[in-house]
Parts: C-alpha cells; sequence; structure tokens
C-alpha cells in the first residue's frame, strides 16, 4: 500500500472508532509511538506491536467516546497528519473532556512504522 493508501484506510476506520482494528492492519509489528504523556505506570513510548495493543486497550477500557472527528489526511512524502477532535469521559472519575490532536504517521513498507501524538485539552 501506499503512503496515501494507508493514510486514507486509517482515517477511514478512526471515524467509525475501529481504533484497534486500524492498529492490527496497518502497523508494522515493530511501530514506535510516542505519547506527549503517559498513563500511570507506563513510558510515554510504546515500541512494538504489543505495546501500542496494550495502549489502544488501555485507552478503549477506561473511555467513553462520545464523539470523534477525523480530518486529513495530510500527505508529504512517506509521512502523514491527521486530526481528531474527541469528545469523552473518563469512566474512573466521569470527567467530561473535550481534545483535539494530531498524530503524524510514518510510512514504510505499506505499514506504520512510526506514530507521535500532539494535542491540547
Amino acid at each position: 500500500m501506499t503512503t496515501k493508501d494507508v493514510a486514507d484506510k486509517l482515517v477511514h476506520l478512526c471515524a467509525k472508532g475501529q481504533l484497534l482494528d486500524a492498529v492490527e492492519g496497518l502497523y508494522s509489528k515493530d511501530i514506535v509511538s510516542l505519547e506527549p504523556g503517559a498513563p500511570p505506570g507506563q513510558s510515554r513510548e510504546a515500541v512494538g506491536i504489543d505495546a501500542v495493543r496494550a495502549k489502544g486497550k488501555w485507552w478503549v477500557d477506561n473511555h467513553e467516546v462520545h464523539s470523534t472527528t477525523v480530518e486529513g489526511p495530510l500527505i508529504a512524502g512517506s509521512q502523514f497528519a491527521v486530526v481528531f477532535k474527541m469528545d469523552f469521559s473518563v469512566k474512573a472519575d466521569g470527567k467530561r473532556v473535550s481534545m483535539e490532536e494530531i498524530g503524524v504517521y510514518k510510512v514504510a513498507d505499506g505499514k506504520i512504522v512510526r506514530e507521535e501524538f500532539f494535542y491540547a485539552m
């Protein structure tokens, strides 16, 4: 798949709320994922598909998503960016959060090999 193919498929799956399907189908087994911060007891860097799966599962298990919009992709060579706007609640305390996030992705050999997120809450 080309960078555009991967980017379009990621946007499509994320818009449908299928985050874990995107990880399974589009990510390299050697993926590196960077967050600006980390959940308690975890690193801001997740290395390898199992670590990214665990991070995604943690997100799904700990948040109730009320709405998501996905804008993009914006493609530049082997990289692309996507803008996510989310309204969600933290299950532990019920706190409702609106967040805008930019994901920057790098593609090699038809798979996402790196992702990095930037967000404001």
